[in-house]
C-alpha cells in the first residue's frame, strides 16, 4: 500500500507553525510524508474581545477541529493549554510531546521597581490576572490579546510595565529578551509548555505514525493537570492553576493546583505529593478537595461573574 502523506493542519501564527514544523520534522525522521497546512483561527481574529467573552472553550482549536472532520487536515497540532477538556467527538489524543518550560515569566523594560510601587500589567488571561492581584492587589491589569509576537509589539507601544508570557512560547521562537523575571510563584496553566497532537478516532495509520511521539512522564503529568480543570469546571473561563511534576528517584508525583477569585482576593489550593501508582485520580481527588473546602461556592460566584 503506498504510505499517504500526513497532512499536518496548524494556525498561521509563528509559534503555531514552528510547533507544526518541529512535529513535521519528527515524523519525517521516523520516515513518514508530511505536507503542512495552514488555517486561520477565530481566536486571532477577533482580538478586540476577552477569550472567556466569546463564550467558547477552545476557541485557537476550532478551526482546526472542522478542517480535521471535513478531512482537510490529518492531525493537528496544539499548545495543549488551549485545547478543551472535552474533545470533539471523533477526535482523539494522538500524541503529547516532551515537555518544554512550564512557568510563567514577566516580560518588563528593565527597571523593576514598579514591583514595590503601583503598576500596570498586562495579561489576557484571568488565571495570571487573579494571581497577580493575589501577590500584587494594589496594581492595576490590563487586557492584552493576540499571538505571541502581537503581544510583544503592544507590550512595547504602551506605557505598561510589563506583562505575563508563557516562558516555552517565547523560547520557542526565540523571543525572549534579557528583561524578564521567572514566576516560579505563579502556577501554570494546566498542561503550560506542553504540546498536544490531536487526530481523527478511525485513522488507524496516523495514530500509528503519531503514538511513536508521545513522551509518557508529559502525558502523565498534563493528564492529572487536565483532569483537575475538568472536575472544577474550568474550561478556559476560570482563574486555575495545576502543575505536577515526576520525581525520578523516589517514583512520586508532587501536585500543586489553585483555584481563585476573579480580583484575586480568594486563594484556595492544594499540595500533594504521591506514589506514582496514584496517578489517575489525583487531579480528580486534588479538585474535589478544593470544592469541598468553598470551591463549588466560588465556581459559582466565578460563572454568575462571567455571565454579567
Amino acid at each position: 500500500m503506498a504510505q499517504k502523506t500526513i497532512r499536518i493542519g496548524t494556525r498561521d501564527s509563528e509559534l503555531a507553525l514552528w510547533q507544526a514544523h518541529t512535529v513535521q520534522k519528527q515524523l519525517q525522521d521516523l520516515g513518514y510524508k508530511t505536507e503542512i497546512v495552514a488555517v486561520k483561527s477565530d481566536g486571532d481574529i477577533i482580538l478586540d474581545k476577552p477569550l472567556y467573552e466569546l463564550g467558547i472553550t477552545g476557541i485557537f482549536t476550532k478551526t482546526l477541529d472542522i478542517a480535521m472532520i471535513s478531512g482537510k487536515v490529518d492531525i493537528a497540532v496544539h499548545s495543549m493549554k488551549d485545547v478543551p477538556t472535552a474533545l470533539p467527538k471523533g477526535i482523539v489524543q494522538a500524541a503529547v510531546l516532551q515537555r518544554a518550560n512550564v512557568f510563567d515569566i514577566l516580560v518588563h523594560k528593565g527597571n523593576t521597581d514598579f514591583l514595590n510601587s503601583e503598576a500596570t500589567i498586562a495579561t489576557g488571561s484571568l488565571r495570571r490576572q487573579a494571581q497577580w492581584w493575589n501577590k500584587y492587589p494594589k496594581h492595576t491589569v490590563v487586557d492584552l490579546r493576540g499571538n505571541v509576537n502581537t503581544r510583544m509589539q503592544k507590550l512595547k507601544d504602551n506605557d505598561w510595565n510589563g506583562a505575563v508570557f508563557a516562558a516555552a512560547g517565547l523560547e520557542r521562537i526565540n523571543l525572549k529578551p534579557k528583561d524578564f523575571i521567572n514566576l516560579d510563584w505563579m502556577i501554570p496553566a494546566p498542561a503550560q509548555g506542553a504540546m498536544v497532537i490531536v487526530a481523527m478516532e478511525n485513522d488507524n495509520f496516523t495514530i500509528e505514525a503519531v503514538s511513536q511521539l508521545n513522551d509518557v512522564e508529559t502525558e502523565i503529568c498534563t493528564h492529572i493537570e487536565r483532569q483537575f480543570l475538568r472536575t472544577l469546571e474550568g474550561g478556559c473561563t476560570a482563574p486555575i492553576g495545576a502543575l505536577a511534576s515526576y520525581n525520578e528517584d523516589d517514583d512520586t508525583i508532587d501536585f500543586k493546583g489553585v483555584l481563585l477569585s476573579i480580583d484575586g482576593k480568594q486563594k484556595l489550593e492544594t499540595d500533594k505529593k504521591v506514589d506514582i501508582s496514584e496517578w489517575k485520580k489525583l487531579g480528580f481527588n486534588s479538585a474535589q478537595e478544593i470544592l469541598n473546602n468553598g470551591g463549588s461556592e466560588l465556581m459559582a460566584e466565578i460563572k454568575s461573574q462571567l455571565k454579567k
